[in-house]
């Protein structure tokens, strides 16, 4: 560990780990409590290395208060799913949970991965042994480790996908906390002696006692597709491709984008590239960016704890250095990688092994049953006939239902039909949101996000069919919080929550998410939303250049500063 960060005092959260015995905690014994339908402070921090948050219904917090009555507690858990592929069978296990144990919806997120919302805590031991036996776990689905490895959503190019996708499945089972509280816990209630270990062997040889300074995200990446959003995260894979196959893997450090409103220190910052490997060294190198991180992010201050604000402060060369020093080897010369977009590729196409592949579309990643659709019926249907098919969760919290033979591709598509389930949005725009859950059960949210932003497209795609804009491919994301899930910060029209009804609008992010956007206005509701952006957009429609993205071209016209770097993204602002 670096001399300045022992020198400073530790933060809160370390010592929680340090005397966590292995992540266990009090939460065994927790759990057992009637009387309460929470945990207690301290193990609700150790249950996020489970993959658990502790929530609320932020709806009844008031009237339930008023009464002198507890908050009504319940649990989100999440489901780690390397490079968001799943079995038909995993699908439907799933499906089960959310109606046996949680609210009866499953959530796409961001990052590939499944979130179960309104677990009660009796049913929060049946519901992770329920997900243990689909062969699926939470474990690392948050806290401080490397959380879900996202990969790229591409299997109608089956030899490069299986490759990128066997990566995604090699660095998180590498990176994978070694306790043996998760089973002790949650599995089967019983000490597990892991035999394959020598006698005296640390618990967690990478993560150490204290595991990381806050937590870590991974992607692998294959280009032009940036679905992934290579930029926004701590560590990510490029493909460098030669002749239709994998010769090696650019590595990206250092992006992020978490920040806290009001504090300029804190900032969104876009990855630097670290240098080039083969395709045998891609799991070391990753796991010595992890030990650098470990032994050189800031564990006083968690807000600056991130892997970005390591290579702030010391710099990329600095940062190469030590990671080359544990390789033992140089990094290679890059190739830059070239993205041409970031969006999924809804509807059918054919792969170039001759099976079908069809990409829907969910609204805010939301898997429930609607009254104009039923969108969880008919994917439990499809689940159900599928053979040999595969689910994948892209990064862009929509679905994919891969390897469809030719023979079952009429089925899938009558199902489609029969509950209505979309290939498509009916907008560019919509088709490129996404948006954070935030209220009522996220406790971090200022404003609304899951539950407004359909609403607001709505709003926004009669200005897009005024202008003659409806099919132009606009990446817009909104967060309720600063905290950046749906990575705003690299959306071309972004929305972060500020309060109640309210959002800070950032503008400028490229198409290609390869630039951050910056501040535009500040505390806007609807209308004002619909008052600067209606201009904008009927400017946009009849001043654009030939190809030109609508980030690009707030910037050309002068309507807001470029942000060339995380470090000046609060600088150069023109608010009005």
């Amino acid at each position: 560990m670096s001399d300045e960060t022992e020198k400073k005092p530790l933060s809160r959260n370390e010592s929680i780990k340090s005397a966590s015995r292995g992540l266990r905690g009090g939460i065994a014994e927790g759990l057992t409590d009637i009387i309460t339908g929470q945990l207690d402070e301290d193990d609700t921090q150790l249950t996020k290395f489970h993959g658990i948050y502790q929530q609320d219904d932020r709806d009844t917090r008031a009237e339930r208060g008023r009464k002198k009555m507890e908050k009504a507690f319940s649990f989100m858990a999440r489901v780690r799913v390397p490079g968001g592929q799943m079995t038909p069978a995993q699908w439907l296990a799933l499906d089960d949970i959310a109606d046996e144990r949680a609210n009866g919806t499953l959530r796409v997120t961001t990052r590939q991965a499944i979130q179960f919302h309104g677990i009660i805590k009796s049913n929060l031991r049946p519901a992770i042994n329920s997900i243990n036996k689909a062969l699926l776990d939470t474990l690392a689905a948050c806290g401080d480790v490397n959380r879900n490895v996202m990969c790229a959503v591409n299997p109608y190019e089956s030899q490069i996908h299986a490759e990128a996708l066997k990566l995604s499945q090699d660095i998180s089972d590498h990176l994978s906390p070694r306790t043996t509280a998760y089973h002790e816990i949650w599995i089967d209630g019983e000490k597990v002696v892991d035999t394959s270990r020598e006698a005296g062997e640390e618990d967690e040889p990478i993560y150490g006692k204290t595991y990381l300074p806050r937590k870590f995200k991974i992607t692998v990446a294959v280009p032009p597709q940036n679905d992934v959003d290579v930029y926004a995260h701590d560590l990510s894979f490029v493909a460098a491709l030669k002749d239709g196959r994998i010769v090696g893997w650019d590595v990206l450090v250092g992006g992020g984008m978490g920040m806290t409103h009001g504090e300029t220190d804190t900032f969104p910052r876009t990855a630097d590239v670290l240098g080039f490997c083969t395709p045998e060294q891609a799991v070391d190198v990753a796991e010595k960016v992890v030990i650098v991180q470990r032994d050189f992010g800031d564990r006083s201050v968690r807000k600056h704890a991130r892997l970005k604000y390591t290579i702030e402060r010391r710099g990329i060369d600095w940062f190469r250095d030590e990671v080359e020093t544990r390789l033992g080897y140089k990094l290679g010369p890059v190739h830059v990688p070239e993205f041409k977009s970031r969006g999924d590729r809804y509807g059918w196409v054919q792969g170039d092994n001759g099976l079908w592949h069809v990409t829907l579309f969910l609204e805010s990643g939301r898997v429930k049953d609607w009254p104009e659709k039923k969108l969880q019926t008919g994917m439990r249907e499809i689940a159900r006939m599928l053979e040999g098919g595969v689910i994948i969760l892209t990064p862009n919290q929509n679905l994919t239902i891969a390897n469809i033979s030719a023979a079952q591709k009429p089925a899938v598509e009558a199902l489609l039909a029969e509950h209505n389930m979309a290939i498509t949005a009916d907008t560019g725009l919509r088709r490129n949101s996404m948006a954070c859950v935030a209220l009522p059960t996220c406790g971090l949210a200022l404003a609304e996000s899951e539950r407004y932003m359909p609403d607001l497209l709505t709003a926004l795609e009669g200005e897009l069919a005024l202008s003659g804009l409806t099919e132009d491919e606009i990446v817009i994301r909104m967060t309720g919080c600063p905290n950046g899930c749906a990575r705003p910060y690299l959306a071309e029209i972004a929305f972060v929550g500020r309060g109640p009804g309210t959002y800070n609008l950032y503008l400028g992010g490229s198409l290609e998410g390869e630039r951050l956007n910056k501040l535009y206005r500040q505390d806007v509701g609807e209308a004002a939303i619909l008052a600067e952006l209606g201009p904008l957009l009927r400017e946009y429609a009849t001043e654009r250049q030939t190809g030109e993205s609508f980030g690009d071209f707030v910037i050309r016209r002068g309507h807001i500063a470029a942000t060339t770097a995380g470090n000046n993204f609060h600088e150069n602002l023109r608010l009005g």
